[in-house]
């Protein structure tokens, strides 16, 4: 195994890679490609290379599928589940038929199902990090982290986390059982929790961060010319960063970083996860890709200099308008 730095992720006694796989983009969701067509073998192959590398925390969730994509991570670590770090979420409601009702559910009830359903996709007896994705707007918090809770005490469980929330719902959930983390997109292009004073509350909790999308949803590989590169159902069609004036915009943002990546002599996306790092948080960049995987991981060790992170952070200066992460509905119930 290659070194990969170990990082303590929160107080709660987890330890990870420096940078994780967001294993997302290895199937469809609701039939739609994400990030373009995935092929299940080479999936698991980039899951394999990636523990090689020392990348052994996989980040999925019930939703990515829906299911299909546990199943495909149960697959890929089948006979070595100890070598690997599994993270999964919950709270996307999925019927007895598999199917998603594109409601949230955070009650007692469906937490304890949709954690049997997790373990058995998974073909584990237990998770090492347990994520509500989504807040359901109609239970309150507490009841759904006194579930997970249980959870913990049942051993099915190690540690638990939220995705996407607003302050007052981390010290809330914090006071019901100790969070791990809390995982929301963050990168160059996407900043809100800072601006919002999540990252100030999260240190002061002892709860660690894991920033999904660090590649700002493809626009900081320095790879997008036109909004024309993404297929029909490319999800990222419906996103506002990728729309009209906009997406030019960030194009010559993204342009600006790979100038600077080309003097350091390597990728746009490795100086923008290089950046994340270099913010003591875990990017976990996603991929299906060994090529890009090993770019990623090799990421994870370069060091910038202060004066590096100014010149990248004053291309985008915090508050910079890239666009919406989501559509209006989706936006509604982010950081909450």
């Amino acid at each position: 195994m290659e070194n990969i730095t170990k990082v303590k992720l929160g107080s709660q006694g987890l330890v990870i890679p420096a940078l994780g796989l967001g294993c997302m983009g290895m199937t469809t969701i609701a039939g739609a490609d994400i990030y373009g067509k995935a092929d299940e073998n080479e999936s698991i192959a980039t899951i394999h290379r990636s523990l090689e590398l020392g990348g052994n925390f996989l980040d999925t969730a019930d939703l990515y599928g829906p299911l299909l994509n546990e199943r495909l991570v149960a697959k890929a670590i089948r006979g070595n589940r100890a070598k690997y770090i599994v993270a999964t979420k919950f709270g996307y409601e999925i019927d007895d038929q598999e199917q998603l009702t594109w409601g949230y559910n955070g009650k007692k009830a469906y937490v304890k199902k949709a954690a049997e359903r997790s373990l058995k996709n998974l073909g584990t007896d237990y998770i090492d990090l347990y994520y509500l994705h989504r807040l359901d707007p109609n239970t309150p918090i507490e009841e759904t982290v006194s579930a997970m809770a249980d959870l913990v005490k049942e051993g099915k469980v190690r540690y638990i986390g939220l995705s996407e929330v607003g302050s007052g719902t981390i010290r809330k959930a914090h006071s019901i059982h100790p969070l791990t983390a809390v995982q929301t997109e963050y990168s160059l292009f996407e900043r809100s929790v800072e601006e919002e004073g999540v990252l100030n509350a999260l240190k002061e909790l002892g709860i660690g961060f894991i920033a999904y999308s660090p590649l700002g949803r493809g626009f900081l590989t320095g790879e997008l010319k036109s909004p024309d590169d993404f297929a029909a159902d490319d999800f990222r069609r419906s996103l506002p960063k990728f729309q009209g004036e906009q997406f030019y915009k960030n194009i010559e943002l993204a342009d600006e970083i790979k100038t600077m990546a080309r003097e350091k002599n390597i990728t746009s996306s490795q100086l923008a996860i290089a950046w994340v790092v270099a913010k003591g948080l875990v990017p976990i960049p996603g991929t299906k890709r060994i090529k890009y995987v090993e770019q990623n991981i090799e990421a994870a060790k370069i060091k910038l200099s202060s004066a590096d992170l100014a010149r990248l952070e004053s291309i985008i200066p915090l508050g910079t308008v890239t666009g919406d992460r989501y559509d209006a509905a989706n936006m509604a119930v982010v950081g909450k």
